[in-house]
């Protein structure tokens, strides 16, 4: 069956100019240097007139990565979880522990922030560790945290539970996508990478499913049983670390060469592949070593970057901020207010409201995962953007109404519905999980863990931001005022996706490193994607 993107252009012309974003047509000029020894389709079978060879990936080494980015996505459903349950439990935790709209603001926000504590350590041991046993240790961190909540007499206790699931949750939001793109084919590594998201939000609804579930409890045991269900999932995690592999890049670059080619055994269909891909990643990690850093370390490439790492930087931390800065955060954690605010007075039908938007978040992720690998990244930010800025102007304009009487109750009440269920929908189909590939594909192997790390701060510090801010600005501006101002900011997203993000949709990092200035030299100092050495060889 053949994939989308899997095209290897084969076509003649001229170098890259390594002058940005514009170099891309020369490079895509430029005849490639490999082909695929058994997966390539003879021509004449294809109806090809252009010499364009096409390629078609195993389905048995397909369907282990699937597995493989299953398993490493599970974390993914602790944050979504986490996110989801708390906007129910807030409820009932204020009413049994009486705590003030100032510590609900700081208990619900604080995630954000603890978070970034986790993905900043997670970049640094995931280079120490490996990738696999960080989505571990991440498992292990939160459940701590989890029982800690659970069982918390009084805010302090419940504060202190919070820290050390955030941390747990940092490392996992961090870890996931990188690894999943270390070991996906880049004919679909967009959908596989996806993956984490998809968990957020799935962990979202079924927090949404636990506030209804259990909010018919005693207000003292409710919130108590709602977070305990958040263990479940990072139980599983011990299952996942005996079936997923450590990431055969990672492997090679801290020199362990066995188990790397072990590793490459259980996603490849022969030993002869596992060799040659061995051979490749061997040569691409000897070439990122040799001297290409001038000795600098990791940190110091990202604090004093060259230019073309700088507009990586811009582009991979600009699309995590704007992930957030629209405030979808606020709509997910505060929806029961918002809903509130909007006319709907029952505890059942404002916990049945969020249940819907949990929904819609999770079906259309699985939207995006059908789409970014045949229509692209950029096309699907474009949609993305523009319909949630027209889904915030519409609901800060039905909450306007609302509150000075200028429409009816019920008209206004499922404007508002209509508007945050299509605001999170166009956030899942785009922005949502796009933004967290771009943070994995765009930086080269030696910096993107801390890379993937450093956008994850940046994410989670904006997202925290937003949280523990909304009551605020919502008391100071109206409800209205501060959505008014999410759909300005969301507008200015639409404009930084046409300035600073190229797309990136089936090249290897080699191509993907040229957008951003980096080609001039692409041939002999690039690396390669764990697919893209799939069975290479050089054509002469």
């Amino acid at each position: 069956m053949m994939l989308p993107g899997a095209e290897l252009s084969a076509s003649n012309g001229g170098g890259g100019n390594g002058s940005g974003m514009s170099s891309l047509p020369d490079f895509l000029g430029r005849k490639s240097k490999y082909v695929r020894m058994d997966d390539v389709l003879p021509q004449e079978q294809e109806g090809e007139e252009d010499g364009s060879v096409r390629v078609r990936q195993s389905q048995s080494s397909r369907r282990y990565v699937f597995t493989c980015s299953v398993f490493a996505s599970l974390n993914s459903v602790l944050l979504g979880y986490d996110v989801g349950v708390m906007s129910g439990c807030i409820l009932f935790i204020q009413r049994d522990l009486h705590i003030t709209e100032v510590q609900q603001e700081v208990l619900v926000g604080c995630l954000s922030f603890i978070s970034l504590i986790g993905s900043l350590a997670g970049g640094r041991t995931s280079d120490a560790l490996g990738r696999k046993w960080t989505i571990g240790l991440a498992a292990v961190v939160f459940q701590a945290g989890a029982v800690v909540m659970t069982f918390a007499p009084s805010f302090r206790v419940l504060m202190i539970g919070r820290l050390l699931a955030g941390i747990g949750i940092g490392f996992g939001v961090m870890i996931a996508p990188v690894y999943i793109a270390e070991i996906s084919p880049a004919a679909s590594r967009g959908s596989f990478t996806s993956f984490p998201e998809i968990f957020i939000n799935l962990g979202i609804l079924l927090g949404y499913v636990s506030n209804y579930a259990f909010s018919g409890l005693p207000d003292h045991i409710n919130w108590r049983v709602m977070l305990a269900v958040g263990i479940l999932p990072s139980v599983s995690i011990a299952f996942a670390l005996l079936v997923i592999p450590e990431s055969p890049r990672w492997l090679v670059m801290q020199n362990r060469a066995d188990e790397a080619r072990a590793a490459l055994l259980k996603v490849t269909d022969s030993e002869d592949e596992a060799e040659e891909r061995l051979a490749e990643i061997e040569a691409a990690a000897g070439s990122t070593n040799a001297g290409k850093y001038d000795d600098k370390t990791v940190w110091q490439e990202l604090t004093r970057p060259t230019p073309v790492i700088a507009r990586m930087l811009i582009t991979g931390l600009g699309i995590q901020c704007f992930q957030q800065i629209t405030g979808v955060d606020a709509l997910v954690y505060y929806s029961p207010t918002i809903f509130r605010d909007a006319g709907i007075s029952t505890e059942s039908q404002l916990l049945a409201a969020t249940v819907a938007v949990g929904f819609f978040k999770t079906a259309f992720i699985a939207v995006a995962i059908a789409l970014i690998d045949r229509v692209g990244r950029k096309p699907l930010l474009y949609v993305s953007t523009v319909g949630m800025t027209v889904c915030l102007v519409f609901l800060a304009a039905a909450l306007f109404l609302l509150a000075h009487g200028l429409v009816p109750r019920g008209a206004g009440i499922g404007i508002a519905i209509l508007t945050v269920c299509g605001d999170v929908a166009f956030f899942s189909v785009g922005i949502g999980p796009i933004s967290w590939v771009m943070s994995s594909e765009i930086f080269p192997l030696r910096l993107r863990a801390q890379a993937a790390a450093f956008g994850a701060v940046v994410n989670r510090v904006t997202s925290g931001a937003v949280a523990m801010s909304f009551l605020s600005v919502c008391r100071a501006i109206s409800v209205a005022g501060a959505f008014s101002a999410f759909a300005a900011i969301s507008a200015l997203s639409v404009l930084f996706v046409h300035r600073f993000v190229p797309e990136t949709r089936g090249k290897t990092l080699e191509q993907i490193e040229s957008l951003f200035g980096g080609g001039g030299d692409v041939e002999g100092r690039g690396e390669l994607e764990l697919c893209d050495v799939e069975q290479l060889v050089h054509k002469g």
